[in-house]
């Protein structure tokens, strides 16, 4: 098992007033899996995301991540885990942009302790696998949205991570280069690797094979 939760729940407090925005949640996800995470506004699926991928932690209940319990880890082991096991995908690609897209994906190599050599050719081999060879010197901010979210997604492969996690990954994409990022992510999961994805829009959610709503903070519905 990859992924596991136990009764999470999640309060924020908003000045005086705590706010539930998990209420028990229970979900395993196995190796391999590509699951999309939906529901709407409030909903929660936000929140779970950031709690799967370890940039949160809940408030009540159990997180199992690769047979770690992610509740028992301070700040610092939090971010080994997430750098290690965790490739993130998100809306705002979150690149850094006057780094070149080479420079980009080598940045979770680096913070792995990789060395330069491999991590220059890892990130080489990645941009190519994402149909970017001829892009890989230019500057991220040189980049059109589309070739901004293959780089991401490039860097999310970087590790070799047990889960990449996509945040709304075609949001700021129109429909034809959303279409071709969907190809890519649908290629990384047949060839095993876990996906999920965190979406409002059903024409992403079709492309998984499980789907799990959420509705003010519980799961409504898992198929």
């Amino acid at each position: 098992m990859l992924i596991r939760t136990e009764n999470i729940k999640k309060t924020y407090r908003l000045g005086a007033v705590d706010v539930a925005a998990l209420r028990g949640v229970t979900l395993d996800i196995e190796q391999g899996e590509y699951v999309a995470l939906m529901g709407p506004s409030g909903s929660g699926k936000s929140t779970l995301m950031h709690l799967l991928g370890c940039l949160d932690t809940p408030s009540e209940g159990k997180y199992w991540l690769a047979g770690k319990d992610v509740t028992t880890l301070d700040d610092i082991e939090l971010a080994r885990l997430r750098n290690k096991e965790i490739g993130f995908v998100f809306q705002s690609f979150n690149l850094l942009p006057r780094l070149s897209a080479q420079a980009n994906v080598q940045l979770p190599m680096a913070y792995a302790g990789v060395r330069s050599r491999e991590r220059a050719e890892r990130a080489k081999e990645l941009l190519t696998l994402v149909g970017l060879a001829d892009r890989i010197h230019h500057r991220s901010n040189q980049l059109s949205g589309g070739e901004m979210q293959r780089v991401a997604l490039a860097r999310a492969l970087a590790n070799r991570p047990s889960l990449i996690l996509a945040d709304e990954p075609t949001g700021n994409l129109d429909s034809h280069t959303g279409a071709e990022v969907m190809a890519l992510l649908d290629g990384f999961a047949e060839k095993g690797n876990t996906v999920v994805l965190v979406t409002h829009d059903q024409h992403v959610a079709d492309h998984a094979k499980r789907v799990i709503r959420l509705c003010d903070g519980l799961i409504e519905t898992d198929r």
